[in-house]
């Protein structure tokens, strides 16, 4: 790990590559992702970064600090920051997942992921899943390097989308590097594995020419694919851009120990923009002037400092127990988990779950971008960017939190479109 002075009121960018090789991170291209400032947070871009390959956006919540100010990643013995039954009341989900399976794509291994779960699962009362299975990015047991970075997202995303679906199979897909060929394969893999209705991906790329070429992966016809739009604002990171992807975006959600929204508003780290190289998809005609995709499609909470309780072992950066995170990390899997609950519902009324592209194209977006019901409109709170109206949150779709962020009612008004 290499930090880097700086002062108490920005965010400490960690550029680190944890894995069993060891390697030296190289300085990041002059187009890099840049951090958003926050005075209780780190912000941890997993490196090497740049052009085809991807990095998770990760966001600790910090409750120290080294001599300078600078917040440091901190683990704790028992759980802080939201729990499965706060976010269980708050999107009164009636379906769990029963019958699917989430297919969750990372890179590397996370090798204690499946004692983390069970912890994880101990600690809040859960269930296990049904199964819970972990293979490489072909479906085999020769594993990937460990990466400890990695490894902590790897059980966010699967130890949450268990919390919001907990009735759901688990198939964690890992890559063999965070290369896009290497995470594409692994999308193709878990696409193909019978029960699969929703791929959670909790990683992105800096948008690069030809990536229309890529959007395929993605184009299915039994699942959907769930990405994160990125922890620096504007502009958001690909696959979000794909246009068969529903793009996640992030929020500042405070909830009552309940689980009871007190307010919500946008979090300047939430990607988001229009794309470089995606054409505008049809579901967007009547709220994107632009002739580019905008993202994100949706949001959920991301603020750390209101963030999820995640059990980690695989040390990181020394630290291993509980961490409170967040970040658009958070909101994929947590969508994927609403989507599961939601196919469970429409698969026993007789109708389809939902896929990228089935007789037509985009069935879940065009959904998503008709509900009435069960979705938020944030129209308040920071910019996501320098970029005039595009990077400020506005009254309908915008391009910093999409259509919105879920509330109770969004698993029937899913279950009930077409």
């Amino acid at each position: 790990m290499r930090t880097r002075p700086i002062p108490p009121l920005a965010r400490l960018l960690v550029l680190a590559t944890l894995g069993a090789a060891g390697a030296t991170v190289p300085a990041a291209p002059a187009t890099a992702l840049t951090p958003t400032t926050s005075s209780s947070s780190v912000s941890v871009v997993q490196g090497p970064i740049g052009p085809g390959l991807a990095t998770h956006p990760l966001e600790f919540y910090a409750s120290a600090a080294d001599g300078f100010g600078t917040p440091l990643v901190t683990a704790t013995a028992t759980p802080t920051g939201y729990s499965p039954a706060q976010v269980k009341a708050y999107l009164g989900l009636t379906g769990t997942g029963t019958g699917q399976t989430i297919a969750i794509v990372t890179a590397y291994d996370a090798p204690t992921i499946a004692s983390d779960l069970a912890k994880f699962d101990t600690t809040f009362g859960l269930a296990a899943p049904p199964t819970f299975k972990k293979v490489s990015q072909t479906g085999g047991t020769n594993l990937p390097a460990v990466d400890a970075g990695w490894a902590t997202e790897t059980s966010l995303d699967v130890e949450w989308a268990h919390a919001v679906a907990p009735g759901a199979a688990i198939l964690l897909v890992e890559a063999t590097s965070n290369s896009l060929a290497n995470l594409d394969t692994a999308i193709s893999y878990a696409s193909k594995q019978p029960g699969v209705t929703v791929i959670s991906n909790s990683w992105g790329s800096l948008e690069i020419q030809g990536e229309t070429t890529l959007d395929s992966y993605c184009k299915l016809t039994t699942a959907v694919c769930v990405a994160a739009s990125g922890d620096v604002g504007n502009p958001g990171t690909y696959p979000a851009y794909n246009p068969y992807v529903l793009a996640v975006g992030g929020t500042n959600l405070a909830l009552t120990s309940a689980g009871a929204v007190t307010s919500e508003a946008s979090w300047s780290g939430s990607g988001g923009g229009q794309s470089a190289w995606e054409p505008k998809p049809s579901y967007q005609n009547a709220v994107n002037t632009s002739a580019k995709r905008g993202i994100p499609d949706v949001s959920y909470a991301a603020d750390p400092a209101k963030g999820f309780s995640v059990y980690d072992s695989t040390a990181y950066t020394g630290q291993a127990g509980w961490f409170q995170m967040g970040g658009t990390s958070a909101g994929a899997p947590q969508w994927s988990g609403i989507l599961a609950a939601t196919n469970q519902l429409r698969k026993a009324a007789g109708k389809a779950t939902f896929a990228a592209s089935q007789t037509t194209n985009f069935p879940l977006h065009a959904a998503v971008y008709s509900l009435s019901a069960g979705i938020a409109d944030i129209t308040s709170g920071p910019t996501n960017g320098a970029c005039g109206a595009v990077c400020t949150p506005a009254v309908g779709y915008d391009f910093v939190t999409g259509r919105g962020s879920p509330r109770v009612g969004i698993e029937a008004a899913l279950k009930a479109a077409p």
